[in-house]
């Protein structure tokens, strides 16, 4: 594929490879009920790491502040308070102003019509973002040429169309493409398959692995189907009421998830071996109102294996022998908990 012009060279890698390329640190938002009501604690101090060149899944339940923290990370919303570092850089600050953070992290969003202007045709909407970053409107077309054929889309066929003249699957090809526009480092995935039908959503996730490999990039994959992200994922960051409960390696919590919530997760599954087919739900009820969450463990209120001291006791993410940190005081040794190591 032809390089963009000079004007947009390619971005540097910083830190070297040790360096992560994304680091949350304490990140909190908050959203303030009318009335002055109390708050909605959407994402309630997360942190963690994004490594250079992998692919980070995350998971929950609706409501858990998945895409809430994907748009905290792509500083499209204000935190309340906590930072992100990209590639030892602080996000809007002098040493990372937003318009260069903004070329190195590109986001991909569930709803493929919304994302795209209707107004629009296909080749001027991916040429959009290099054109607002200085490139010539011609090389710009020709750069969207280009990544419509990355994607498996003829630019003869579909440069000139309007994104009602597409298919569901076909327009976020278009958004992917407009995603590499401007060859960021990272993208933000927020259920880039979960409006497609399954034939369509296999091609999209094979065209995912294939463009990271092709252009290097790390990914931040949101989801809620735990197979697709099995697929797609070397870590996986499990949340739940705007926490982090479990972060590791994917093999690892697929193979002996620590937390309870991971583990009722990967039980509702749909499987299609008889013998295990389940007579009941893995997990009941619904998650607390986010106003105003349960003291101590935040999932304690549907835990099977809840005890007093769940109730009293905030547990934090804890190193465990099977590799991943888990946010539950049965993983933590000398916690109280009766199923805790002494």
């Amino acid at each position: 594929m032809t390089a963009l012009p000079e004007v947009l060279p390619a971005l540097p890698d910083v830190g070297g490879p040790a360096q992560p390329l994304l680091s949350v640190r304490g990140l909190v938002k908050h959203f303030p009920l009318k009335q002055g009501a109390g708050v909605v604690r959407a994402v309630d101090g997360v942190a963690f790491d994004v490594r250079k060149g992998e692919t980070l899944g995350i998971v929950g339940e609706s409501g858990c502040g998945k895409s809430t923290l994907s748009r905290l990370v792509m500083a499209l919303l204000e935190p309340t308070a906590g930072e992100v570092v990209f590639d030892g850089r602080a996000v809007g600050t002098r040493e990372m102003p937003l318009k260069e953070y903004r070329r190195q992290v590109q986001m991909v969003f569930q709803d493929s019509y919304a994302s795209l202007n209707p107004r629009l045709t296909i080749a001027d909407s991916i040429a959009f973002g290099p054109t607002v970053h200085g490139v010539a409107k011609r090389d710009a077309i020709r750069r969207a040429e280009e990544l419509l054929e990355a994607v498996g889309l003829d630019p003869m066929l579909f440069g000139r169309r309007y994104p009602h003249e597409l298919s569901g699957g076909q327009r976020q090809r278009v958004n992917i493409a407009r995603a590499l526009a401007l060859r960021p480092r990272l993208l933000i995935l927020d259920e880039p398959v979960s409006a497609l039908d399954k034939s369509v959503e296999a091609q999209v996730l094979n065209l995912l692995v294939e463009l990271k490999a092709r252009f290097g990039l790390t990914y931040m994959f949101i989801s809620h189907d735990l197979n697709v992200v099995q697929y797609m994922a070397d870590r996986l960051l499990v949340m739940y009421l705007g926490k982090v409960v479990e972060l590791g390696p994917m093999e690892a919590i697929y193979a002996a998830a620590v937390h309870p919530y991971t583990a009722a997760l990967l039980d509702s599954r749909p499987s299609m071996d008889p013998s295990r087919r389940r007579e009941e739900p893995p997990l009941t009820g619904d998650p607390p109102n986010p106003v105003n969450p349960p003291s101590g463990c935040r999932f304690r209120t549907r835990c099977a294996r809840a005890e007093e001291v769940c109730a009293g006791t905030v547990p934090p993410l804890s190193p465990t022998p099977g590799g991943q940190l888990a946010a539950c005081l049965m993983a933590i040794p000398g916690s109280g908990h009766s199923a805790a190591a002494a």
